[in-house]
């Protein structure tokens, strides 16, 4: 048993103090008692909450951040941005995805994230051949995991078409495509190797498929998490209308019958009926708010859509910046934007800051299929603690912690990380950071040497 002691521990219940804490040989809690006497041996900490979950990642565009700051000839948009991105990843070998994962997966974890949806699409080798081993790059991002410590939900990509209307595929896709059955076997395969690893499946988007291919998917995958792209730019929206008559949201709420597997990635552009009826399916909106808004995506009707008990989950996507509490910070921010008001996330009276985290790690965990997101008998032991002597976090307790570190830190408090008892960040350091640095290092020196 591994044995742990918060002064303060945000549990299922709430806050509680004194809380003593046993960790079972399998990674789960085994006990949680609140007003308790630490053991001896216990190792103490002062603030202790619970791991989130990143519900979207696309690992290899961590080592393109920042990349795409630079104004084109016309106006910018996420279309251009697609283009940096495709010339980016047509050098990257299976030894440069495998060491920026790990670099990222270091980083989201030094962030207090602790499990990760990565929604992956780099199927091909960079003519477009599939590898000898047609998993080579889905296994490059599980060993980063295994590596760094990270727990991963494997969301496996259908990539065949180029846009709405079975549109071949442009030259910067082809290390993206790949047919529902092949597709299929790879889940398959990794399901075979890795029996402990949750793996999903993910349609890229409805401009990326045909409606055959995703039914034909979502048939076939009976078990794991579903997550696909949807309503990111208004642009999608109108090729979206113009090829079926309907918004992307409103035909997978159609055609599909969204429930609680589903995990709908930005959904930034929803009609009244679209928020309602996304709320009512028990789906999850996968939001990136500093992705979308690097992107200049537009804003989620967040209000609306928690007002109706939407769930939502945060993912950093593109990973312009890794910032847990940046992603909840600028949802938040996009609303007071918009409505040009103050704390609109939360209900009156209750915190913003807790609000917001306690959401999102009930969507998270459900998004990613991860028995994550709460302090409590059974659940993972992802626990992550926080430095009472950080300057936003100093002399405050319970919910004014949260606001602190969300919206008040210059820099995460961070302090340790825990993934199934396991300690992977210490001191608000990974372990490995130094090794997993010297290659990321390594790595983008010889990708950026003729940039």
């Amino acid at each position: 048993m591994i044995k742990l002691f918060f002064a303060q521990a945000l549990l299922a219940e709430g806050w509680a103090r004194d809380v003593a804490v046993e960790v079972a040989p399998d990674g789960t809690f085994h006990s949680v008692e609140p007003n308790a006497v630490p053991a001896p041996d216990a190792a103490r900490a002062a603030i202790a909450v619970p791991g989130m979950a990143n519900v979207h990642s696309h690992a290899f565009q961590r080592g393109m951040a920042g990349l795409a700051e630079r104004a084109g000839p016309a106006e910018d948009s996420f279309w251009t941005w697609r283009e940096v991105m495709y010339g980016f990843l047509d050098r990257l070998t299976p030894d440069d995805v495998q060491a920026i994962a790990g670099q990222l997966y270091a980083e989201m974890l030094e962030a207090g994230f602790t499990a990760v949806g990565e929604f992956h699409y780099l199927h091909n080798d960079t003519d477009g051949r599939p590898y000898a081993d047609p998993a080579e790059l889905a296994e490059r991002i599980v060993a980063a995991a295994a590596a760094t410590g990270m727990a991963l939900t494997h969301l496996p990509v259908l990539y065949h078409q180029g846009s709405f209307g079975a549109a071949p595929p442009a030259p910067g896709q082809r290390r993206f495509v790949m047919d529902v059955e092949d597709l299929l076997e790879l889940v398959r395969t990794l399901r075979a190797r890795h029996p402990d690893l949750v793996v999903g499946a993910a349609p890229h988007s409805l401009r990326a498929v045909t409606p055959e291919s995703l039914r034909r998917l979502v048939e076939a995958c009976t078990a794991g998490p579903l997550h696909i792209h949807a309503a990111e730019q208004e642009k999608e929206v109108l090729d979206c209308l113009a090829w079926s008559g309907r918004r992307p949201v409103r035909w997978l709420l159609d055609e599909v019958g969204l429930d609680g597997r589903w995990c709908l990635i930005h959904c930034t552009h929803l009609d009244d009926g679209e928020v309602r009826d996304l709320a009512a399916s028990g789906a999850v909106a996968g939001l990136c708010p500093v992705t979308e808004a690097n992107l200049g995506d537009g804003i989620f009707r967040g209000v609306d859509y928690l007002g109706r008990g939407g769930r939502f989950g945060v993912g950093s996507d593109s990973h312009i910046r890794i910032d847990l509490a940046d992603e909840l910070r600028s949802l938040e921010y996009s609303q007071r934007l918009r409505d040009r008001r103050r704390n609109r996330l939360a209900a009156p009276g209750h915190s913003v800051g807790r609000t917001l985290l306690e959401k999102a790690l009930a969507g998270g965990a459900q998004a990613l299929a991860q028995n994550t997101g709460a302090i409590a008998v059974g659940r993972r032991a992802d626990i992550v603690t926080l430095d009472a002597g950080h300057p936003a976090l100093v002399g405050r307790s319970g919910d004014a912690l949260l606001d602190g570190w969300i919206f008040a830190a210059r820099t995460a408090p961070v302090d340790t990380v825990r993934v199934g008892g396991r300690l992977v960040v210490e001191g608000g350091r990974h372990v490995a950071g130094e090794a997993v640095a010297r290659r990321f290092e390594r790595t983008m020196r010889g990708l950026l040497a003729d940039a």
